[in-house]
């Protein structure tokens, strides 16, 4: 019997026990870095002709790990693969397919500084961030574990004389699960978890910035039982595997988190009926975001700016949920705005895979270290520059926090997704200017109100048009089951990660009638 959920608690990096244990992984882990991961078909583990290297944006040279890349083909023979054990795993009871999932949280708890670590080296988070990165898997699998217990067996019907009539959930089939790198063991895993624990297999492409992790995770959960081809791993370009499994006539739903542009293109191509595919694709997005919080007069501004630095630079702004607007009333917009960049100006930046706990470190490639600092160009031409000359490594993906106050509502950095540490501030009238201005965007993932006017507060709660509301907090930081998680508009198809509506949706619903 497995005891009432609840979230995971995380550590505080300034007690020594913590900080000791994590500095330990940090070694460990160094130790390791340089290593193959191959790709696993049908437990498998399979070496491709094409070999690409994951390489730790805080030091671009230093190689992460070497992985096997696969290649249409073998996208294909992982895909055909996982169709022959849906056959038998999709029989295996649901409490069986939940203690996999149970042990596997067992396994990272065990395991969390060790993979607090390798996500340091890996995609660059920062201590704590990399330690929530990881409670956050540790909640998806026991949560939908217990929601996959729920959910199991026979669901009552109205009574109907002379009938036994009930209605049980049936797994789908093959999904294809396509998760980002921002998050690369707890998104990965929330998706890849929540298909397998309702009975379905999955072919799993990580992102290309983050295979170690999500190698990581593959065997983690081999180890709590899995068994072989129930999730295959094959690593590749999107334009070749990720193809192949959007394409895929055997491919019954793609789970997918990352841009806007990917999103849509794999939702055009999936409802695309294929030859000898027999069902509609369902799709999961969950896109990006242009998330703000908006500040009015009646305010505690120590708190709004509290909520607007963690909100808009935690994981150096690389969340779909990160505050990249803020919405000031303009009584207030001046005294914001210096506590805002005073506090600002104390985040510490830097390599975190080394003894100093800084505060930020740096962004995911190269890639996009040119678009956002491209955007910082075209934002000093939009705005005045408040903040951006906190100092900076050489020899990695470094931007400093940067602020940018005066911003139009139309302009292109208060409008497109950056993905970076870089705050739009924007000044509003009144109450209904500022939530007018939060609410012009095509996006509609998270945001935030700080107000002790009890109507306006209520008033958001229909009007502030988000997926995630925030009232008197920041915007990002979202636990498992206690705000499931996901967007309207082009942020996707307000799935709920981490809800209790979530695992029903790799599921399908069958009626069974029996005449007495």
């Amino acid at each position: 019997m497995l005891t009432p959920y609840a979230p995971e608690p995380y550590v505080d990096f300034t007690q020594e026990g913590p900080r000791s244990q994590m500095l330990a992984a940090l070694e460990e882990v160094r130790g390791q870095l340089g290593k193959r991961y191959p790709l696993w078909i049908d437990g498998q583990a399979v070496t491709s002709s094409k070999v690409f290297k994951s390489f730790s944006p805080a030091v671009g040279d230093r190689v992460v790990g070497e992985v096997d890349k696969a290649n249409a083909d073998l996208a294909d023979r992982a895909i055909r693969a996982a169709a022959e054990r849906f056959k038998t795993w999709s029989r295996v009871p649901p409490e069986e397919r939940a203690m996999v999932l149970a042990k596997a949280a067992r396994i990272m708890r065990d395991r969390v500084y060790e993979l607090s670590a390798w996500q340091c080296y890996e995609v660059a988070k920062p201590w704590l961030e990399a330690y929530a990165d990881v409670c956050e898997a540790i909640d998806f699998c026991d949560f939908y574990a217990r929601e996959m217990i729920r959910l199991g067996g026979r669901h009552p019907t109205t009574p109907f004389p002379g009938e036994d009539n009930t209605v049980e959930y049936v797994a789908l089939g093959v999904i294809g699960v396509i998760p980002p790198w921002n998050f690369p063991l707890a998104i990965a895993m929330g998706m890849t978890v929540a298909a397998i624990v309702a009975g379905n297999t999955v072919v799993l492409k990580p992102s290309s910035d983050s295979p170690v992790v999500a190698s990581k995770m593959y065997d983690i959960l081999t180890e709590a039982g899995l068994p072989a081809g129930v999730l295959n791993f094959v690593p590749g370009s999107g334009g070749d595997v990720g193809e192949t499994i959007v394409n895929h006539p055997l491919i019954r739903m793609i789970a997918f988190t990352g841009s806007k542009e990917v999103g849509l293109r794999i939702n055009e191509q999936a409802a695309k009926v294929a030859d000898g595919q027999i069902w509609i694709k369902r799709v999961i997005l969950e896109m990006g975001g242009k998330d703000g919080i908006l500040v009015d007069e009646t305010a505690d501004i120590a708190a709004a700016a509290a909520g607007v630095v963690a909100g808009a630079f935690g994981f150096q702004g690389q969340k779909c949920s990160a505050c990249s607007r803020l919405v000031a009333h303009e009584k207030v917009y001046d005294d914001l705005v210096g506590r805002i960049v005073e506090q600002s100006r104390k985040i510490t930046v830097g390599d975190t895979t080394t003894a100093e706990n800084y505060s930020m470190s740096a962004v995911i490639n190269e890639a996009a270290f040119k678009s956002i600092s491209d955007y910082v160009s075209v934002g000093k031409g939009e705005g005045r520059l408040v903040l951006g000359d906190t100092p900076v490594p050489s020899g990695g993906y470094f931007i400093p926090p940067t602020i940018i106050a005066d911003v139009d509502r139309t302009a292109r950095i208060a409008r497109e997704e950056i993905f970076g540490p870089v705050l739009a501030v924007i000044k509003a009238k009144s109450f209904d200017d500022g939530l007018a201005i939060i609410n012009d965007t095509e996006f509609g993932l998270t945001g935030s109100l700080f107000s002790r006017d009890r109507d306006r507060l209520h008033r958001a709660r229909s009007d502030f048009h988000v997926g995630n509301l925030y009232l008197n907090r920041k915007c990002t930081g979202a636990l498992v089951d206690v705000q499931p998680f996901g967007g309207f508009n082009m942020s996707g198809t307000n799935s709920k990660a981490g809800g209790r509506d979530y695992i029903q949706m790799f599921l399908q619903g069958k009626s069974i009638t029996e005449r007495l």
